[in-house]
């Protein structure tokens, strides 16, 4: 089964370190970012279960932050956990207000804020289980770890599988060989770009009849067929 994801999005790297350590502990896949537009962009990437975000953050404050994650349909059911060193009723409703789900005062105690975000997790869990991420005849069952193909199962490999999921969440949109090998393979991994090609192939190979849903961008990367070109093809 996947990990459930969590993306920090912290400029107190001490703090985003001691979280990440005692998230990591429990089972969490962790990823960090240290400002608030940098955050923006591992969370489109990396579309986690769940973002620990800070109120007060360099380059793009955590409320601003919150309202674009809310307003950008990739992330706008995405579990937010704000963190402030403000403790005024004030800033909890507009946290609120803006969509973050809990909310969590500095100081905190870290076995507080890891029952939080189990806690928020539980609620997506319950109905997880009949949320499928479908389109064009391929579904992805992220509670189950299982991809079908026209309801036939298809064995991926853990990298094959994340890859799949990214394009998936967000037919049309075209992502970057370079962004997926850090969704398939992880940030730190040191490989050359065109490592990817050889993961799309193999999973186009999976795929079979439906290996074109999978297309290629020349000169960018690739993206899953956007239905409504689809649709546009059909009628020609």
């Amino acid at each position: 089964m996947a990990k459930t994801t969590v993306l920090i999005i912290e400029d107190d790297r001490s703090l985003a370190e001691v979280v990440t350590y005692n998230l990591q502990r429990e089972g969490y896949e962790v990823f960090v970012a240290h400002d608030g537009e940098d955050g923006l962009t591992q969370a489109r990437l990396k579309l986690p279960d769940v973002i620990i975000l800070d109120l007060m953050l360099p380059v793009l404050d955590g409320l601003e932050a919150c309202r674009r994650l809310r307003a950008d349909s990739a992330t706008k059911n995405t579990r937010i956990l704000m963190l402030t060193a403000k403790a005024e009723e004030s800033d909890q409703l507009i946290g609120f207000a803006l969509g973050a789900d809990d909310y969590v005062t500095k100081p905190f105690s870290v076995k507080v804020l890891l029952e939080r975000v189990k806690s928020l997790c539980r609620r997506d869990n319950e109905s997880a289980a009949v949320q499928l991420i479908a389109s064009q005849g391929v579904a992805i069952d992220p509670v189950r770890y299982r991809v079908t193909v026209n309801d036939d199962v298809v064995n991926l490999t853990r990298s094959e599988f994340r890859l799949l999921e990214c394009l998936l969440r967000q037919p049309g949109r075209v992502f970057s060989r370079s962004e997926l090998i850090d969704v398939a393979l992880g940030e730190d991994t040191l490989v050359l770009e065109r490592t990817i090609d050889v993961h799309v192939r193999s999973l186009r190979k999976k795929l079979d009849t439906h290996a074109d849903v999978v297309q290629t961008v020349r000169g960018v990367g690739y993206k899953f067929r956007d239905p409504s070109d689809q649709r546009v093809s059909e009628k020609v």
